[in-house]
């Protein structure tokens, strides 16, 4: 049963990847990659490390995503289809990526995976105070560096999608010359007339 859940995830895993590299559609290529995450999780619950498959949901399928979405949401236009690549990129990005699985392969089946005997198991809850400890050997202080990075990018989303105000600065049509010279001339008079009068006093 194992086996067919494997191999049953694998399929679902490789097929999301290929259809999120090839969509000319940027929101179904984060929803394919939405799947491929989520068959991962699905690998490490099967492999029963539960806490790493929880991890795996919350921050990359539930948070990495979702950023994601927002930035091609606030970047393009939801419908907005990409260029079809040329055939030349096509051969050199499929050369690539059959270098890649030769390199991947290659190094699975050269290494002697030798089985761990140790009968000690390592549960959630050692690892969430491992997480939160001021002790030698705790996490604590790049559990909150980590926090508030995320805190910084959400702050840097939110300003970018709002965006600057326009700051609107009203300019007259027109200026009335003779109006403003008028103006100048009474006070100046209105000045002298001051300064007579403070000198005849």
């Amino acid at each position: 049963m194992e086996k067919v859940i494997f191999y049953l995830l694998a399929i679902i895993m490789v097929a999301s990847a290929i259809a999120s590299v090839s969509s000319r559609r940027m929101l179904r290529s984060v929803v394919y990659l939405l799947f491929v995450l989520i068959g991962a999780a699905g690998l490490y619950f099967l492999m029963d490390y539960n806490f790493l498959a929880a991890i795996q949901l919350t921050v990359y399928a539930g948070g990495i995503v979702v950023l994601i979405i927002f930035s091609v949401l606030l970047i393009q236009h939801i419908e907005m289809e990409l260029e079809i690549a040329k055939s030349s990129r096509r051969w050199f990005s499929a050369l690539l990526c059959l270098m890649g699985l030769s390199i991947f392969l290659g190094t699975i089946y050269s290494h002697p995976f030798a089985v761990a005997e140790t009968t000690s198991t390592t549960t959630v809850a050692e690892i969430g105070r491992a997480l939160l400890s001021f002790e030698k050997g705790g996490f604590i202080l790049p559990f909150e560096v980590i926090s508030i990075l995320l805190l910084a990018a959400m702050i840097g989303a939110i300003t970018i999608a709002k965006g600057g105000k326009e700051i609107k600065q009203e300019v007259p049509e027109s200026l009335d010359i003779d109006k403003i010279l008028q103006d100048a001339k009474q006070q100046a008079e209105e000045k002298v007339m001051e300064l007579e009068s403070s000198t005849k006093n």
